[in-house]
């Protein structure tokens, strides 16, 4: 029976000093049974013909008009044909023995588990990761690492999944209307498709996403990433207390409504107003946010919203 095929998917937008970095990390994946495919979603740098000149190394690329990163993804899964599905956004990397070691746990696990690994954060060298989410490295139920992740603010990074097809598939694809925390929402509803999280610890396999870079899409603060921040989280708790309402599951919805008022308010405020009632009604207090020593002195005299109110005038 021959090996399964993994497809690792790069939507690209405008990456032209990463893409070729990212195609190489894919090519020297030490599993023999890739496909890598490329969807250019409408680059105005060098990005397509980048991923042109990899042509002959067997990477497939496809274009379509601008319409997003999600749109981009569910494109490349359209045409992809792996039993596995790897993404890997254009700016990011993942270790050469990445898909191998996590194809081997996942050998010994119950069919519809996907596989996860330790992720580390880096600006422009990957020697120089900082790997700090620890509370993510083990086992988990789709609803374990939800609850963790409202609880906390934890994440996993989206190129140190590895999912079977027919889990994707299960779930639905990527929501075409979001842009901030798309990754978020998408992969709610894989891990509550799949039977179960598994961590693969083993050395070989690591992700790495690069952070601090002007324009990303996880720092934009405008009032439609706002917005998409919060119709996220919206499906996401309607999916967590759909699949388990019980009073971990309520505190964990409190706690991503909790940070969402926390770090946007107070734009746009009809949402952030809706935000805070959802934590009232989910039984939990707001609370002030967690402020950094000179915001903290300030709040004391004039308040956490009133700071927050400042800044965001400041445009900060």
């Amino acid at each position: 029976m021959p090996e399964p095929l993994v497809s690792i998917l790069v939507p690209c937008y405008n990456a032209a000093p990463f893409l070729a970095e990212t195609l190489e990390c894919a090519l020297a994946q030490t599993w023999p049974h890739v496909e890598i495919i490329v969807v250019d979603d409408g680059s105005r740098d060098a990005s397509r013909a980048i991923a042109q000149s990899f042509g002959a190394r067997g990477v497939k690329l496809f274009t379509q008009p601008n319409s997003g990163a999600s749109a981009a993804r569910n494109h490349a899964f359209r045409v992809s044909r792996g039993d596995f599905i790897q993404y890997l956004d254009a700016d990011d990397l993942i270790s050469p023995g990445k898909i191998a070691a996590q194809m081997a746990l996942l050998a010994r696990c119950p069919v519809g588990a996907l596989a996860t690994c330790a992720w580390g954060r880096f600006y422009r060298d990957p020697q120089e990761a900082r790997f700090l989410d620890a509370l993510v490295c083990r086992d988990f139920t789709g609803v374990e690492f939800l609850v963790l992740a409202g609880d906390t603010g934890t994440m996993m990074h989206p190129s140190a999944w590895l999912v079977p097809r027919h889990v994707i598939a299960c779930a639905g694809p990527w929501d075409e209307r979001l842009t901030l925390n798309d990754d978020g929402e998408f992969f709610s509803r894989v891990v509550l498709a799949a039977s179960g999280m598994q961590f693969c610890g083993d050395p070989a396999a690591k992700s790495y996403y690069r952070s601090g870079l002007t324009g990303s899409l996880s720092k934009q603060r405008h009032d439609a990433a706002r917005r998409s921040q919060y119709l996220s989280l919206d499906l996401l708790t309607t999916a967590l207390l759909r699949a388990e309402d019980s009073p971990r599951t309520r505190r964990a919805a409190a706690g991503y409504w909790r940070r969402y008022v926390h770090e946007f308010f107070p734009s746009p405020p009809e949402l952030v107003n809706r935000a805070e009632a959802a934590v009232q009604q989910l039984g939990e207090d707001l609370g002030p946010p967690v402020l950094g020593r000179k915001s903290a002195l300030l709040a004391n005299f004039i308040g956490w919203r009133n700071v927050a109110r400042l800044k965001y005038l400041l445009g900060q």
